[in-house]
C-alpha cells in the first residue's frame, strides 16, 4: 500500500542495535536456533507485518507465517512467526514489536472511527490529517489505509487548501474570493478547498467557485443546517468536517451530510497489545 524504503528499515534496526546486542553476547546464546511468535492480545486491525518480514530478512531470519496488513483479528491470534539464530531473533524483536503495536493501534482506531461514522452515513469517508510525529508519516499513512481510511493530503505540494493562516496575509477576505477563479484556471488538475467556520463564509466561498469547503470545529447541529443550505446552492460541492471529531461523535458528524470527516484522532492512543514469545528450535 505504501512503499517503505530499505534505508528506512535499516535505520530502524541500527537505531536499536548501534553496535552489538550486549546481553545476547554475554549470555553466550548466539548461534542457537529458535522461533519467534507475535500474538495479538487485543481485538485489532493488524498493520506492519510486511515491513517486519523485510526487517527479518535483513537479519537472516526465515518467515514461517504472517497475516497481511488490514486483517482483523481476535485476542490470542498469532499474526507472525519466523525462525533463525537467537542473536538475530533478539535484534529483530523490539523493532518488529514496536512497528506492529503502533501501526496496528492506528489501523484499529481508524477502523473504529470509520465504523462509527458509517452508522450515521454509510458513504462517509475518513481522512487523516498531516499531524503525524515527524519521521513516521510513511508508516502512519500505511496504517490509516489498512484501517479503511485515506490521507487528507500528504503534503503542501498536493492540493490548494486555504486556511485563516493564509488569508491574514491577504488584503481582506474579498481578495481571496476574487482570487478563486484565477486559482482554478492556473491549477486545472487541483481541487481548491477553503477552511470556513461559519455558514456566511461558506456561502461566499461556494459562490466564488471553490471546489470544496472544510468546516472547522463547527457543532454538528449547525453543520447539518449549513450542509443542507450549501447543497441547495451547489449540489456537487465537496464538504468536509474537521476539528474534534472522534469515535464518540463520528456518527453525529457523518449524519450531517458531509462527504468526509478529517481527523487526527487516529494517530493518538494506546498501541495494540502484541506479545512476543521465543522458543528454542532443535534439529
Amino acid at each position: 500500500m505504501v512503499y517503505i524504503s530499505d534505508d528506512a528499515l535499516e535505520r530502524f534496526i541500527k537505531e536499536d542495535v548501534p553496535y552489538i546486542d550486549l546481553t545476547t553476547t554475554m549470555l553466550g546464546i548466539a548461534g542457537k536456533k529458535g522461533r519467534i511468535s507475535f500474538v495479538c492480545r487485543d481485538q485489532a486491525v493488524i498493520c506492519g507485518t510486511e515491513e517486519v518480514l523485510r526487517i527479518m530478512g535483513k537479519l537472516n531470519l526465515s518467515p514461517l507465517f504472517h497475516l497481511p496488513s488490514g486483517s482483523t483479528v481476535k485476542p490470542g491470534t498469532v499474526i507472525l512467526e519466523a525462525e533463525g539464530m537467537a542473536e538475530n531473533l533478539h535484534m529483530a524483536w523490539k523493532v518488529a514489536q514496536n512497528i506492529l503495536e503502533y501501526l496496528s493501534g492506528i489501523a484499529t482506531r481508524t477502523a473504529i472511527i470509520l465504523a462509527r461514522a458509517r452508522e450515521g452515513n454509510p458513504n462517509i469517508q475518513l481522512l487523516s490529517t498531516r499531524k503525524v510525529f515527524p519521521g513516521t508519516k510513511e508508516l502512519s499513512i500505511k496504517a490509516v489505509i489498512a484501517g479503511g481510511g485515506m490521507p487528507h493530503r500528504l503534503g503542501l505540494s498536493e492540493t490548494i487548501l486555504v486556511f485563516e493562516q493564509h488569508t491574514v496575509f491577504l488584503e481582506g477576505y474579498d481578495q481571496l474570493l476574487n482570487k478563486l477563479c484565477q486559482l482554478k484556471m492556473q491549477n486545472l488538475e487541483k481541487k481548491i478547498i477553503v477552511e470556513v467556520t461559519s455558514l456566511n463564509e461558506a456561502i461566499q466561498v461556494c459562490q466564488a467557485g471553490a471546489d470544496g469547503l472544510q468546516f472547522d470545529k463547527v457543532p454538528y447541529p449547525d453543520l447539518a443546517l449549513a450542509v443542507a443550505r450549501l447543497r441547495d446552492i451547489k449540489p456537487d460541492l465537496l464538504i468536509l468536517g474537521a476539528g474534534g471529531i472522534n469515535a464518540e461523535n463520528a456518527a453525529d458528524y457523518a449524519a450531517t451530510g458531509i462527504d468526509a470527516i478529517v481527523t487526527t484522532a487516529v494517530y493518538f492512543g494506546k498501541p495494540t497489545n502484541i506479545g512476543v514469545k521465543m522458543v528454542p528450535k532443535y534439529d
